[in-house]
């Protein structure tokens, strides 16, 4: 059914968030436990605040990131299940977008859920308190060769944070830098330049109170080898070295998210095809803008699942 050496699976970062994702997850009966378990690990109504909370408590970072790593697992684990396939019959690599990193590494069993979930909530507290609010921005330039991008933040005295896609990169630093990058960028030909309504300069070295926090929280976790290789932000290959991956996380605090090489890197080993598993469509629809060797599919809810797996039966028929 599958072509795993052909296939990565992604999971999506912050920003793909909105109240009622996960709803129809929710309400089927195989992974509607995962949910509960989720709330039990945080100690908290995670469940409640996905699925009908108020949107801007939902898009605080210490709750945003455990809610979209539980839509992910979720996603994949449904996906598991109707396929009955595991992880390495399905996929060659798994990646996430920043916090969908973490994602991944619980789909390839580097990590268990509850770690996974606990890791993330300490994560979004870290960076929320690393930086004084209005002190730090973001902003994303778009229309732009990443090399030009990236001489208009050594300009402006800010960094590089992700880069997503060809004409797609995202800045990160001081307030002042990022005021700055946005006239810079302008100037150079941007297409447009948009501050980031973010409350703090994620994925710049001025998270690093955030890195040793995550430091001393990956320090008392034994990682598993993964079942796949998972490709890192920080790095753009493929890891299954427990302690390389754990090193990884820590440096992707105050690294680049280096999304577009990643992409290509995949594309390099033969992967023809990006499954999204999780909220929204956003790492399905940079896929191709990385690479044209591939396409990609969102997975958002069990009918997306159930249609595709049918989709693949149809092929191997045909």
């Amino acid at each position: 059914m599958f072509q795993p050496e052909k296939t990565i699976l992604v999971s999506p970062g912050q920003g793909s968030q909105k109240v009622g994702m996960g709803q129809e997850f929710y309400v089927d009966s195989t992974t509607k436990e995962l949910f509960e378990r989720a709330d039990d690990a945080l100690s908290m109504g995670l469940t409640q605040l996905m699925l009908s909370g108020d949107d801007k408590e939902l898009g605080m970072t210490a709750n945003t990131q455990p809610a979209l790593l539980l839509t992910s697992y979720v996603a994949y684990s449904y996906l598991a299940k109707q396929s009955g396939q595991k992880l390495q019959d399905m996929a060659a690599f798994v990646a996430g977008h920043s916090l969908g990193e973490y994602a991944s590494l619980v789909i390839a069993g580097v990590l268990t859920l509850e770690e996974g979930l606990k890791l993330v909530r300490q994560r979004g507290e870290a960076m929320q308190q690393a930086v004084p609010a209005g002190q730090g921005g973001m902003l994303a330039v778009i229309g732009l060769e990443s090399e030009t991008v990236a001489e208009v933040a050594k300009q402006a005295g800010i960094f590089v944070a992700n880069d997503n896609s060809n004409g797609q990169v995202v800045l990160s630093g001081s307030a002042e830098g990022v005021e700055k990058a946005i006239k810079l960028a302008k100037e150079s030909g941007a297409k447009r330049a948009l501050p980031l309504p973010v409350s703090a300069p994620f994925h710049s070295p001025l998270m690093q109170p955030a890195a040793d926090v995550m430091a001393q929280a990956l320090d008392a976790l034994n990682l598993n080898t993964p079942y796949v290789p998972v490709v890192c932000n920080v790095t753009s290959q493929g890891e299954a070295s427990p302690q390389n991956l754990k090193q990884n996380l820590i440096t992707q605090v105050t690294g680049s998210v280096r999304w577009r090489e990643s992409m290509i890197w995949a594309a390099g080993q033969g992967v023809e095809q990006v499954v999204e598993l999780g909220t929204g469509k956003v790492l399905t629809g940079l896929a191709k803008r990385c690479d044209d060797r591939l396409s990609a599919i969102s997975l958002n809810t069990p009918k997306d699942i159930d249609n595709w797996l049918e989709s693949l039966s149809k092929q191997q028929v045909a």
